[in-house]
């Protein structure tokens, strides 16, 4: 083969590695738009294909089963949507202080997330694949931020037990939903003064 069509064929595999990649982009953020309006329960690949500008055998040429395509989207929607960092939290020496901050920053990214959390936590249960990804992916952070809570709030006491309740209690998102309306500082606020009254740490 000559240099030229060495440099042809290297030139056209590069076109069609790129056209693979936006193929792959699309059908990943037409799912995510399903799954933030109407859930992954409710999400079909025929209507993902259509939103992707894409037949349904190319939706499984790219992604063969489910948890390869609800993987790609998690990535995807984490990507823009990063979760707080537990670094910022522990930077704060004072615990009042940092319980506040971390139920504030948790508060805040419910917010941002609303649609798509209250929809895969509701579909959860209905979709094995998708129950084990939340499990390993939301599950573990917040079981994070709940040991950082606890650590914050009951780091000796003997009221660890019922402050462990409270703190998830404190940290979920059904009840930053129940708070919203006040504001996510007021929130944090109240929802910090339960974990300390459970802690022995007020009154």
């Amino acid at each position: 083969m000559s240099v030229e069509n060495k440099g042809k064929r290297k030139y056209e595999l590069r076109k069609r590695a790129a056209r693979a990649e936006d193929t792959r982009r699309r059908i990943i953020e037409a799912t995510v738009n399903l799954h933030r309006t109407i859930g992954p329960a409710r999400t079909e690949i025929t209507e993902v294909a259509r939103q992707a500008g894409v037949q349904r055998v190319t939706v499984y040429s790219h992604f063969p089963d489910e948890t390869a395509l609800l993987s790609a989207c998690s990535a995807h929607w984490r990507g823009l949507h990063p979760a707080p960092s537990p670094e910022r939290w522990r930077a704060e020496a004072d615990p009042g202080r940092r319980l506040r901050l971390v139920l504030c920053d948790l508060y805040g990214w419910y917010r941002e997330t609303e649609p798509m959390t209250a929809n895969v936590l509701r579909d959860m249960e209905l979709i094995p694949a998708l129950h084990s990804l939340i499990e390993n992916g939301l599950g573990k952070y917040l079981a994070s931020v709940h040991a950082l809570l606890l650590e914050t709030a009951a780091p000796e006491t003997t009221q660890r037990q019922r402050t462990w309740a409270v703190v998830q209690v404190a940290a979920g998102f059904p009840t930053w939903k129940a708070l919203s309306g006040l504001g996510d500082e007021t929130a944090a606020d109240l929802a910090a003064g339960w974990i300390e009254f459970a802690a022995g740490c007020s009154g």
